[in-house]
């Protein structure tokens, strides 16, 4: 794994439900996809409204291909269109890291 893809979330603290079960969705069908999934992480203790990803991949070629797979799976498509439907995610940024250690 040389890049890993951070997702931070803003989200609406009084559905954090409905981003736990889009999150779970993702379980499955990000792997399918050809992404390593690290994580999903949500509020524990402190702020309330964000959530953090994490996922693995050799190149950002491998992330595009990915990206591209996800747009032509029905099920991804249907996740997406269930955050965008009910409105719990209010911004969503993406940076590119690599491990140092």
């Amino acid at each position: 794994m040389n890049v890993v893809c951070h997702i931070r979330y803003e989200l609406d603290p009084f559905q954090l439900a409905k981003f736990e079960q889009y999150a779970k969705a993702w379980l499955i069908l990000i792997p399918a996809c050809g992404g390593r999934l690290i994580g999903y992480f949500v509020p524990h203790e402190g702020t309330n409204y964000e959530a953090h990803a994490m996922i693995g991949f050799d190149t950002l070629a491998a992330y595009e291909n990915y990206r591209a797979c996800l747009r032509n799976d029905p099920k991804s498509v249907e996740n997406f269109q269930f955050a965008q439907r009910e409105k719990f995610i209010l911004l969503e940024e993406r940076r590119f890291l690599r491990q140092v250690a």
